[in-house]
């Protein structure tokens, strides 16, 4: 059975179209990322999929309930996790956890057991008679995440789950969506971390001003832009003008420096290899080292959202 199935879903605000005429489905079991820059749809999608938002038509089913027309029955087997945390800060950690059981129709001793396991696995229980306006930034996320599971939901709708949190929280959240994959529970999942995306999504879609651009496994995904080779190199020193020196070489269409590395992008990394070490021995300094990369899911994002990257971030174009 398919999990979620999409058939031409449509949202319009005024004359404004956020979603336009999108279809996928995602199969149970399935971890699914949604990507796309600020303002492409991903977060309208969601609300359309959980039945927060009624599309302007089209149809989207929850294990073969429609979202419109059988909410509950579709909401039931859901969780959901937005982006903007859900905690009321002048609740108590567990006052929270049981707030979201009683939404969700747990009973009371389901709802005990459950908040309990998922208090320890966020490593919260310690701190679940205190207020969570006492709280950092990283637990009340933990905390919203928990909420999320305490149904035990077939399929969890998580929003930007990671986004600003400190390393450990970080960390937490991932191998909490690690643990619940292998415990075959579906997964949605949109995010500005690609490389998260990478990592943990059996298949991406990536949106685009409404539109889906693409949705494939990450490593078909990069296949499909093969010409987006790169070498990868460093130097025992440095220079001001080694970057565009080394955007002068042979075969090489592009280069960033990231970090103490310069990244070196071509169509034929065996040519640009032979190119570097005769720029290292003309210029008097050693290669320390040089890596063949293939392209990478976030080279896909950028060639198929036409955003372009700026220094060590990613940029809309105009």
């Amino acid at each position: 059975m398919q999990a979620i199935e999409v058939s031409h879903l449509v949202k319009k605000f005024g004359d404004a179209t956020a979603v336009n005429d999108i279809s996928f489905s995602v199969a149970a079991g399935e971890t699914f990322g949604f990507l796309g820059p600020n303002g492409a749809g991903k977060t309208t999608t969601i609300r359309m999929l959980t039945g927060i938002s009624s599309p302007t038509s089209g149809m989207a089913k929850i294990f073969g309930h429609d979202i419109v027309h059988e909410t509950v029955a579709a909401r039931q087997s859901m969780g959901i996790v937005s982006e903007t945390s859900n905690v009321y800060t002048d609740l108590t950690g567990w006052q929270n956890m049981m707030l979201a059981a009683q939404l969700y129709r747990i009973g009371r001793s389901e709802r005990d057991k459950n908040a309990t396991e998922l208090l320890k696995r966020f490593e919260l229980y310690e701190r679940r008679g205190d207020d969570v306006h006492g709280y950092s930034k990283g637990m009340q996320r933990r905390l919203t995440i928990a909420m999320g599971l305490v149904n035990r939901p077939r399929l969890l709708f998580l929003d930007e789950p990671t986004s600003g949190l400190d390393v450990e929280s970080n960390l937490i959240i991932r191998d909490m969506i690690s643990d619940l994959i292998k415990e075959g529970v579906t997964v949605f999942l949109t995010t500005h971390n690609i490389e998260e995306a990478n990592v943990l999504c059996d298949r991406v879609a990536i949106i685009e001003k409404g539109h889906i651009a693409a949705i494939d496994a990450p490593e078909r995904l990069k296949k499909t832009i093969q010409s987006v080779q790169s070498i990868e190199v460093s130097f025992d020193s440095s220079s001001p003008t080694r970057l565009d020196e080394l955007r002068q070489l042979s075969t090489v269409n592009n280069a960033r420096k990231e970090g103490d590395k310069f990244k070196l992008f071509t169509e034929d990394p065996s040519a640009v290899i032979d190119g570097v070490m005769a720029y290292a021995h003309t210029h008097n300094t050693r290669v320390t080292s040089i890596t063949t990369l293939g392209p990478s899911l976030e080279d896909v994002f950028v060639k198929l959202t036409g955003l372009h990257r700026s220094g060590g971030g990613i940029t809309a174009i105009d």
